[in-house]
């Protein structure tokens, strides 16, 4: 009994909720994020954000989605949020950028899609 409530208790959280932000190409994000010069810190104050997500964001390649919310998180849309995030930029302005909200489940840094929906298609 000890150890089911232990396995349960160090189980991965999984958060329903809301995230909103701007969708980006998630290969390209994850690069420029991993992009760190040898004398760089670790420390956000030395990132251009701003340049990565237009740099990065959705176009009508893009297979595998991130959203970017305006503090600095993202995360990762699984396979129903990518297609639902294609559908969307498919019926966008493909040379701006698409800002949504999403909701679902959040399991580390991935958030099982249950809808995405545009809240607005900005300029870069």
């Amino acid at each position: 009994m000890r150890f089911a409530a232990l396995v349960c208790l160090i189980a991965a959280p999984v958060f329903a909720g809301t995230w909103s932000g701007v969708l980006v190409n998630s290969k390209c994000y994850d690069d420029l994020e991993r992009s760190v010069g040898p004398w760089e810190s670790g420390v956000d104050a030395n990132r251009d954000r701003n340049y990565e997500i237009r740099y990065c964001r959705a176009n009508a390649r893009t297979t595998e989605f991130t959203v970017v919310q305006p503090d600095g998180r993202s995360y990762r849309l699984d396979a129903t949020g990518a297609a639902q995030a294609a559908e969307i930029v498919r019926n966008g302005n493909p040379k701006w950028m698409f800002v949504v909200a999403v909701s679902g489940k959040l399991t580390d840094d991935t958030i099982a899609v249950d809808s995405v929906s545009m809240l607005r298609n900005v300029r870069p």
